[in-house]
């Protein structure tokens, strides 16, 4: 396919995508269910194919062509000649920009699909109505809607012990069109918007993910043994002191080799601020709806408020025909003396042309609503969300399966759970008491997070089966002050399973029997 056909067709099927809105209207029905991931699904695939096509042609690397292009001609070079090579440069540049641009739109949209995609495979699930196995959409799908047994009768189940947010999807830049919604947002979107994308990126400088020192130690027999181990991040500070712990004060370190990593909870550019956008564009909406609530219960004159916002909107948007529109001076000048003029007719202002106290405390009060509350939905949302789907899915469901959340780390390191320390009591109060949406004040989440990877460690190879939610669960109330049935009715387990839970994490930690220590030693190994 000629490269320019490549970039049209493109332009076009992204366009397509764009035009399509996407509703979640009787989403919990399995038609309107399946009818949405099939198509996104579809969609995904020819996004991959044209990425394919485009990476094949070059399309990565756009520039790299232009080396041989400009004035490398010896010798005298008439003016006719410069021109020309000039102009033929200025046409691949453009070329190679346009190319540049199309694909990152098309990784962008792919990132947007996944994104979707992920979350609908965590919202329901089939169930044969004949031998009762369950099956994903996409094993659905795969199996063209026929069971392992030959039956075609299911029926559709919410997974309510998943963690997913579908509310998002219209919200994510599934045309590749990310520029464009992030030029859109309001000021408190933007704001929120760079909070939400440095808790998913953090600095770029690395840090320490492991440390793996070679030493010299005595055993048993007084022999001077070699070996290397590898130590986490948390072990940085005092790794000597854990290797006289086990190997004894005879500990010769010889060499230490340290392994960094990159901060970046989601570990891919366009993934990152697809989230970010899907997340904040939807708290963006949750706002438009209890604004109005919030602020009526918060300001003294409500209705004042407005006057003032439709005067400032209106004048500070006009442009008067008598003046010349190049004079910004002078048109400034007009706009704050009808600003004036509007608020002494209203009684805005006090004797000094000030405005008078009490709208003055309503302003800052609003402008604190907005910093502290509206601001901070989107990452009080996201840093809930990936707190739980930690808490709640295997190493091994992290590894295999994309998930909600596509090219996020299987685990964290110290360094990247410090996003986990903030709370938003103010926003989870707010959102508990105007909205539909319940999330729960964790105190110190990275510790809990620190606390539920160090399990998984230990009970690595061990082969006992385990309610994942419900062990989550268990986590959580084992690490927090918050009750059995508050988690319960957050998670959607029943409290049953996660007493269950409670007592697999104490037999593990703390094994009484010799038996289960026997075991324990074994799985340590």
């Amino acid at each position: 396919m000629e490269e320019s056909v490549l970039v049209i067709k493109a332009e076009e099927y992204l366009k397509e995508i764009a035009s399509d809105n996407i509703s979640l209207d009787n989403i919990e029905e399995f038609d309107n269910f399946k009818n949405l991931y099939f198509k996104l699904d579809d969609r995904l695939e020819t996004l991959k194919q044209l990425r394919k096509d485009m990476e094949v042609q070059g399309y990565g690397t756009p520039f790299a062509s232009l080396n041989k292009y400009g004035n490398k001609s010896v010798g005298e070079v008439s003016l006719d000649e410069v021109s020309e090579n000039s102009r033929h440069n200025q046409m691949f540049r453009n070329k190679a920009n346009a190319k540049k641009n199309i694909l990152d739109r098309v990784k962008s949209a792919i990132d947007s699909h996944q994104i979707a995609i992920g979350h609908l495979e965590q919202f329901g699930y089939l169930k044969c109505n004949s031998c009762y196995k369950k099956y994903s959409i996409s094993e659905y799908k795969q199996l063209n809607g026929k069971c392992s047994c030959k039956a075609e009768s299911f029926s559709f189940k919410i997974s309510k012990q998943n963690v997913y947010r579908i509310e998002i999807i219209p919200y994510l830049p599934l045309s590749g069109n990310y520029r464009v919604l992030m030029a859109e947002l309001s000021k408190s979107g933007r704001n929120s918007f760079k909070k939400v994308i440095n808790a998913l990126k953090q600095e770029r400088t690395g840090h320490v993910k492991t440390i793996a020192p070679l030493f010299r130690y005595k055993d048993k027999n007084n022999r001077w043994l070699r070996k290397r181990v590898t130590f986490d991040s948390e072990f940085v500070d005092n790794y000597e002191e854990e290797l006289r712990k086990t190997y004894g004060k005879y500990v010769r370190i010889e060499k230490l080799e340290f392994h960094r990593t990159k901060p970046a909870i989601i570990d891919d550019k366009h993934a990152r601020t697809a989230v970010a956008l899907g997340y904040v564009r939807y708290a963006e909406d949750i706002i438009s709806s209890i604004r109005d609530d919030i602020l009526k219960r918060q300001l003294t004159d409500f209705k004042r408020i407005n006057k003032y916002d439709e005067i400032v909107h209106k004048y500070s948007n006009y442009t008067p025909n008598f003046i010349d529109s190049f004079d910004i001076a002078e048109i400034e000048n007009w706009r704050e003396n009808k600003i004036n003029e509007s608020f002494k007719s209203l009684r805005y202002l006090d004797r000094h042309g000030e405005l008078n106290r009490s709208l003055k405390r309503d302003l800052k009060t609003r402008e604190t609503i907005e910093r502290t509350i509206f601001e901070d939905i989107a990452p009080a949302l996201i840093s809930w969300d990936i707190f739980r789907y930690y808490l709640t899915t295997s190493v091994s469901n992290r590894k295999l399966t994309t998930g909600p959340f596509p090219y996020i780390r299987v685990e964290l390191d110290r360094q990247q759970r410090k996003v986990f320390q903030k709370r938003y009591p103010r926003v989870i109060d707010t959102l508990n008491q105007f909205s539909d949406i319940r999330i729960l004040d964790v105190d110190q989440k990275d510790l809990i997070l620190y606390e539920k990877f160090k399990f998984e460690k230990l009970m690595k190879n061990s082969n006992i089966k385990v309610n994942h939610p419900a062990l989550g669960a268990a986590h959580l109330h084992l690490n927090s002050d918050i009750d059995i049935e508050a988690i319960s009715n957050s998670f959607n387990v029943n409290e049953s399973k996660i007493k269950k839970e409670i007592k697999h994490i104490e037999n593990i930690k703390n094994p009484k029997s010799d038996k289960s220590k026997k075991f324990l030693d074994l799985i340590k190994r």
